[in-house]
């Protein structure tokens, strides 16, 4: 039998420290939230995987490193996230078919984020600026800029039930058609490098980076709508953090706008990651939320369900046992800029007080409100690739 080459020490032992890191997270108030922190690290542990095997400087290709499974960065529940890794100077070729989204965004990054500072944004774009057939196709080159190191896709999907998703491709004008390195010892010692380092910097990352942002604002506030820092093509968002106790509730009230495809809120947990948004509705788009007759989308956040007796209610957002966690309002494909007129104002009230506050509110019965969450879990493996 032949001996070990010893490859994986490095990953082992990353394993081994962001093991510590996750147990000895600040914000650990329960059992429940260690354990959520246990499935949050074999997402960041995927992640590292496939972004060490899959990076291919000169074979690149698509990959999805954020999805139901390996949540990040306050990752977007209507959104679908695809990285290709850029070389300096080199010409690509990116091509696809537009689906029927609500947005297509291209951004690309140099460096990325890390736990002392934010990735820097070098270009920015929707679907709007791309010349597309009849049939949907587009086609584009890019020649990467200096520091340019990531090209970065979102597709993002307002109506779950509707929308269908696009293709898309990458390849390198100057590689397509040979054929790929054959493996080294030396490769393959370096991939697992990448990953022990991607694995534990990922998880500082984001525990540091709702800081730069959400907790620099005041508890249960949500900020006047503003472009999202990063550099998003017309986005704007607004976001906040709550903390609410098992009895309160968060009444977010928001102008519904006309004038972007896309307009949703979501809550998330203390990971800076989506909660459960397949088996349980913790973010609303407006194609999903229900409009009041004054034309304002008002959504309750609570533990509890907040309608009628307790029945649960249509813009109800669950915060599943999480007592605190960050919120997130984004719009997208904007024809103008927002103010704060555009957004929300919040209101803490006691859960068996919110019809009280909200006399449009109708409940769910138990089985209505279950056929919302078969519909979500459907949309999610229509949509979803992993």
């Amino acid at each position: 039998m032949s001996a070990s080459l010893g490859l994986t020490a490095p990953l082992q032992a990353a394993i081994a420290e962001a093991e510590e890191l996750i147990a000895n997270a600040p914000f650990i108030r329960s059992e429940a939230d260690r354990l959520e922190g246990y499935d949050y690290l074999a997402g960041r542990i995927r992640m590292a995987m496939q972004t060490a095997f899959d990076y291919d400087l000169e074979q690149p290709v698509f990959i999805n490193p954020t999805h139901q499974f390996s949540r990040q960065g306050l990752d977007n529940p209507d959104a679908v996230y695809f990285n290709a890794y850029l070389r300096e100077g080199v010409e690509y070729v990116v091509r696809g078919r537009r689906g029927t989204s609500a947005d297509l965004s291209f951004q690309v990054m140099g460096g990325s984020y890390s736990a002392d500072s934010a990735a820097t944004s070098l270009m920015a774009f929707d679907d709007r600026e791309l010349e597309i057939g009849p049939d949907g196709s587009f086609e584009f080159t890019y020649v990467a800029e200096p520091g340019a190191k990531t090209l970065i896709v979102r597709e993002v999907f307002n109506d779950w039930d509707t929308e269908l998703r696009g293709t898309l491709t990458i390849e390198r004008v100057d590689t397509i058609g040979s054929a790929r390195r054959p493996l080294s010892e030396a490769t393959l010692r370096k991939k697992y490098e990448v990953a022990a380092r991607s694995l534990t910097s990922s998880i500082q990352t984001w525990f540091a980076f709702p800081h730069f942002f959400q907790y620099k604002e005041p508890v249960n506030t949500l900020t006047v709508p503003a472009s999202t820092p990063g550099g998003l093509s017309s986005q704007f968002s607004s976001i906040g953090h709550y903390e609410l106790a098992e009895d309160e509730a968060m009444i977010v009230s928001v102008p519904r706008c006309d004038d972007c495809t896309y307009q949703a809120i979501q809550v998330g947990s203390d990971w800076y990651a989506s909660t459960d948004y397949e088996t349980h509705q913790t973010s609303l788009t407006k194609a999903q939320a229900s409009c009041d007759s004054d034309g304002v989308l008002r959504f309750v956040i609570s533990e509890r369900p907040p309608g009628p007796d307790g029945a649960p209610i249509a813009n109800w957002l669950e915060t599943t046992g999480h007592r605190t966690g960050p919120i997130m309002l984004r719009w997208q494909q904007l024809t103008r800029e927002l103010s704060a007129a555009d957004g929300p104002t919040v209101e803490i009230v006691p859960v068996t007080e919110v019809a009280k506050h909200l006399p449009e509110t109708v409940g769910l019965s138990p089985q209505e409100y279950a056929e919302r969450i078969a519909a979500r879990q459907r949309a999610v493996a229509r949509r979803m690739i992993s």
